[in-house]
């Protein structure tokens, strides 16, 4: 287990915002009546850099943001199970760039779309219960990774529909696992948390020969031999609650708990002693009536800000890049006061979006 070195305090934010950027609603829309969990744009096709997603209920819905605030519906997908309630979603494609959207909630079952065809490309049957996150690699968005209550990772080749690799056993999580996220430019890495209240740090180098396999396997994708990974290279206690968010910030890690606040924290790895080392926490960026689990932030393309919402429909906007942390912006509006259980942040920051516990989605932008 990670220690947490001692010596200097880390840098926290002020919660008075600088202004440096100001919002304002440009549009609401009410999806349904059941809670949208997740909305994601599209960030691995530069074609679609205005397109994203939503999932709530057994529904996936396709938008595209136009000028003026307009989000036009593109496409929608009703899942055929009615009971069917989805919580995580992820933008994938196919070798031949094919737009792909990945999704998986309650039942455990994967559904890859195919946005060209508009239907299902593969259905990824594996885990033995529900799904918390998917994330895609980019540096080959044919690959996603899924977090699961069966306390497992998987690696899936949506190419090939099959399932690669399993993170689990001995030195995993032992308990549901709500996030994981792919390091930005190494390949082999990825990070997880959960409600064991830790953070995962896997490496798959070893087995990179297999997930190549992967790609050229043309027998059947359930006689493809999965591989278990079964201990983490490193292991940090960051938190002492639940952690369900975590995404890289280059070799840092961002990750939140119920407690209010994102940490930023360098994972000091010994490579001689897998799963040992220490952690340096950086920075910390308060976020206030944030003590609910399962409310996920998001960042821009290039990773200059997060976005994260609370229990009472406000938004805060983080710098990411400097030091001490600098609030660029707090939204809020009269009518927004359910949960925000995700934000999506466009490419460039100029558009933030917000997906609430009442089924509606809110779109903020930048006020020029």
């Amino acid at each position: 287990m990670a220690k947490t070195a001692l010596g200097c305090e880390p840098s926290v934010g002020s919660l008075v915002p600088t202004k440096k950027r100001e919002y304002r609603v440009t549009n609401r829309i009410q999806e349904g009546k059941r809670p949208i969990y997740a909305i994601v744009f599209n960030f691995v096709d530069a074609r679609y850099y205005s397109v994203f997603a939503t999932v709530g209920g057994n529904r996936i819905t396709i938008y595209q943001c136009l000028d003026g605030g307009v989000a036009a519906v593109l496409q929608a997908y009703v899942d055929e199970d009615k009971e069917e309630s989805f919580y995580t979603l992820s933008w994938a494609c196919n070798l031949d760039g094919t737009p792909f959207l990945v999704a998986g909630g309650i039942n455990g079952i994967i559904r890859v779309i195919d946005c060209g065809s508009e239907k299902i490309h593969r259905s990824f049957v594996g885990h033995g219960d529900s799904i918390n996150e998917i994330r895609t690699q980019t540096l080959k968005p044919s690959l996603v990774i899924s977090a699961s209550k069966d306390e497992s990772i998987r690696l899936w080749n949506v190419h090939t529909g099959i399932c690669v690799l399993i993170f689990a056993g001995a030195g995993g999580h032992r308990n549901e696992v709500l996030s994981v996220d792919f390091h930005p430019s190494d390949i082999y890495r990825i990070a997880s948390c959960g409600m064991d209240n830790t953070v995962k740090i896997w490496s798959m180098k070893e087995f990179w020969p297999h997930v190549e396999k992967s790609f050229t396997w043309t027998d059947l994708p359930s006689k493809f031999p999965a591989k278990y990974v079964q201990f983490p290279v490193f292991l940090a206690q960051v938190h002492s609650n639940y952690v369900d968010c975590n995404r890289w910030l280059g070799d840092f890690v961002l990750s939140k708990s119920v407690d209010n606040e994102i940490i930023l924290w360098e994972p000091k790895i010994k490579d001689q002693s897998p799963g040992e080392g220490t952690v340096d926490i950086l920075q910390k960026y308060p976020v206030p009536e944030c003590d609910i689990w399962f409310i996920k932030f998001s960042c821009d393309f290039h990773y200059n800000a997060a976005a994260i919402g609370n229990r009472e429909g406000k938004i805060f906007v983080w710098e990411l890049q400097s030091s001490p942390p600098v609030l660029i912006a707090k939204l809020s509006h009269i009518h927004c006061k359910s949960p925000i259980r995700q934000t999506a942040m466009s490419f460039d920051g100029s558009t933030i979006l917000a997906c609430c516990e009442d089924g509606t989605i809110w779109r903020w932008d930048v006020v020029s």
